[in-house]
């Protein structure tokens, strides 16, 4: 069996048991997105869901964002750790209203140039947002694609990426990176694989 069967086979199992492949980050427009996004690295989507309600309740735009300072966005965000993220994301929303009139671009390398943003978050933009091709490297994607076969004891991010890109076909790429998130979360779990009630036992590697 080669990579791309079997990617296509885990693809095909994979909608199957998660029927749905949603974003688990909560928002109804992109920027908000891109804010959720960026308070996630190191932090589990659900608290970021309930910070940032706190968040856009008081700052509704990316302009009230812009408006902010860093210091009054770090207030309402620590719990989501602190550092550099209030300080990217008062950086990117001012970019956006300053280079997009508030809008966030459906295009990935300017996507790529707005502060805090990395090829993850530009690819999950892509995907979720724009419905475009994209391929969502986070930790749940590298662990299980490298478990099930798909890559080769690759940990950097963008290249399995660029791996993946070669036997995913591009218009399944966001879905299958939202399956891999329930399936890591649920089955194939950082600590342990349940590989007994695994979905994916005929052709995981």
């Amino acid at each position: 069996m080669t990579k791309k069967q079997r990617a296509e086979k885990i693809i095909e199992l994979l909608e199957k048991e998660y029927p749905l492949a949603d974003c688990t980050l909560d928002y109804d427009e992109a920027w908000k997105l891109l804010v959720s996004v960026r308070l996630a690295a190191q932090c589990t989507d659900a608290r970021v869901n309930v910070v940032v309600k706190d968040l856009f309740a008081k700052y509704p735009s990316p302009a009230a964002l812009a408006a902010a300072t860093p210091e009054e966005i770090e207030e309402i965000v620590k719990p989501c750790g602190l550092g550099s993220k209030a300080r990217d994301i008062h950086k990117c929303m001012t970019t956006l209203v300053e280079q997009y009139n508030g809008q966030v671009p459906d295009d990935f390398d300017k996507l790529l140039k707005l502060p805090g943003v990395g090829r993850k978050s530009a690819n999950l933009i892509m995907g979720d947002v724009f419905g475009k091709p994209a391929i969502v490297t986070d930790t749940h994607c590298i662990r299980l694609t490298n478990r099930m076969g798909l890559v080769d004891g690759i940990k950097d991010p963008k290249k399995v990426e660029m791996a993946l890109w070669k036997i995913i076909p591009g218009e399944k790429g966001s879905d299958f990176c939202h399956r891999l998130v329930n399936h890591g979360r649920e089955v194939c779990t950082a600590r342990k694989a349940y590989c007994e009630k695994c979905c994916l036992q005929e052709v995981c590697k």
